[in-house]
């Protein structure tokens, strides 16, 4: 459906509980982007819209939307392969952690198999033009 390729997954105790990849198009959701169907899911499986302890991993710096959801998700860690430096919220083109106060903060990891994934949006956009 032309979505950008970013996929998400959240575990907690070394145990897989969501998944998540984009399908803003697919679903005409703006809201639909890999870490907010991955909060959703993990929000479902485990009954409690919070879910502390819980890694989140994704293929993309996240955009202020989604951490603001893992803000509200209270996640304990956000690990990211590529940096976005047009959209992305964790330092690429801002980081709202620093520049805000929030009650909750999480430890952020990244650049973690971002060359991999820098490739495959490489490709995926120039595929698109």
């Amino acid at each position: 459906a032309g979505e950008v390729p970013v996929g998400c997954v959240i575990v907690r105790n070394g145990e897989l509980i969501a998944e998540g990849w984009n399908r803003p198009i697919g679903s005409s959701d703006p809201t639909a982007h890999a870490e907010v169907v991955a909060l959703r899911a993990a929000g479902q499986e485990l009954d409690n819209y919070r879910i502390p302890e819980a890694e989140l991993y994704v293929t993309l710096e996240p955009c202020p939307m989604c951490v603001g959801a893992m803000l509200h998700a209270r996640i304990k860690r956000v690990i990211y392969a590529a940096t976005d430096p047009k959209t992305g919220a964790l330092g690429g083109a801002c980081n709202l952690l620093s520049s805000m106060h929030h009650n909750h903060s999480f430890e952020v990891t990244a650049g973690v198999l971002a060359e991999q994934s820098r490739q495959l949006l490489q490709t995926f956009f120039r595929r698109r033009r």
